[in-house]
């Protein structure tokens, strides 16, 4: 699919960027991967790793300048959106900061693509864009409303566009995993509540759902992975297992449980062997067998929340996998 074709991922030196570009490097050697993102330090430490390799280029840029956008699209066939203000505690205390990345830039990035003539874009959502409760996730949520409706926008134009969804990556900067391998010296591991429950997925898993919906979209589709939930208090157990759980309350935005499909989203989810489709609800588009394809419509009522998940990872599980993944915690 990407042999021979170019690529620019917007954020591109994040944790989802560090990881996709290795995998499609060695997958399918595309001609090209432009590192699209405004951090000129991320993008020299990046830069080390890839020395000599003519296929890794890197372009300063942010999502808010759409004639930036436009130079970095020129000869782009496939488009990664990945640029996020995404800390949640950092959206509620600068909202309109949140506001100009999420949804501004995403209005830039289907614009641009569309009149660059790009085949295919996927953004990357988050759980927190089904019935968000915080700024980031409204922002998200809007923002896959915008990717879902460009499909309608691109005219006689080929450029198709898709969201993928995903929980918790374990590992990433900033998330849980690494936070309490930095204090577990301590012996006291803050919980924000007894009852949170978390989904898991690795980068890795990510990737792939993302290859997945570049080669199976038609336009407007969301895909959400079927990955394992976890109990935050056993998230710490893992890492942690002598230490003290001191419980601090619900932090400004944040949910007891992730949701990734909301009962509303029911009419119009597909499974699938291993995720799942919100179909749009617009233009007829939910139902569509070129987007339905081989799907099984879910039940009314149906949600896919980290609470109601059948699949549960245990602590010994995510024990392995720490220890197999050490390296890398916390560093991409």
């Amino acid at each position: 699919m990407f042999t021979g074709k170019s690529i620019l991922i917007t954020g591109g030196t994040g944790s989802f960027g560090n990881t996709f570009l290795p995998m499609t490097l060695e997958q399918y050697n595309p001609r090209r991967i432009i590192v699209y993102s405004r951090d000129e330090m991320k993008q020299w430490d990046m830069a080390k790793k890839y020395q000599g390799d003519s296929r890794v280029r890197f372009f300063i840029g942010d999502v808010r300048d759409k004639e930036r956008l436009y130079r970095a699209l020129d000869g782009v066939d496939y488009v990664v959106h990945a640029a996020a203000t995404k800390i949640v505690p950092t959206a509620e205390y600068n909202p309109f900061e949140c506001i100009k990345t999420n949804i501004n830039g995403a209005m830039n990035v289907i614009d641009a693509c569309i009149d660059r003539g790009v085949k295919r874009v996927v953004a990357l959502s988050t759980d927190k864009a089904s019935s968000p409760i915080n700024l980031y996730g409204a922002t998200k949520l809007a923002s896959d409303k915008l990717f879902v409706a460009g499909n309608a926008y691109s005219g006689v134009h080929d450029t198709r566009l898709a969201v993928v969804r995903y929980g918790n990556v374990m590992g990433s900067r900033g998330s849980v995993i690494p936070y309490f391998m930095s204090i577990k010296a301590n012996g006291v591991l803050p919980i924000t509540d007894e009852r949170m429950t978390r989904f898991m997925i690795s980068l890795e898993q990510g990737v792939e759902l993302v290859w997945h919906a570049f080669e199976d979209m038609e336009g407007g589709e969301i895909y959400v992975k079927k990955i394992p939930s976890m109990r935050v208090t056993d998230i710490a157990r893992a890492i942690a297992p002598d230490a003290k759980l001191e419980f601090i309350g619900i932090r400004p935005g944040e949910k007891l449980h992730e949701q990734m499909i909301g009962e509303e989203d029911s009419f119009y989810s597909y499974e699938y062997p291993e995720h799942y489709k919100i179909l749009p609800a617009i233009h007829n588009w939910a139902i569509s067998k070129e987007r339905i394809k081989d799907g099984k419509k879910v039940k009314e009522g149906f949600s896919y929340t980290s609470i109601n998940n059948p699949n549960w990872m245990t602590i010994d599980t995510l024990q392995k996998w720490i220890e197999h993944s050490r390296g890398k915690i916390g560093n991409i």
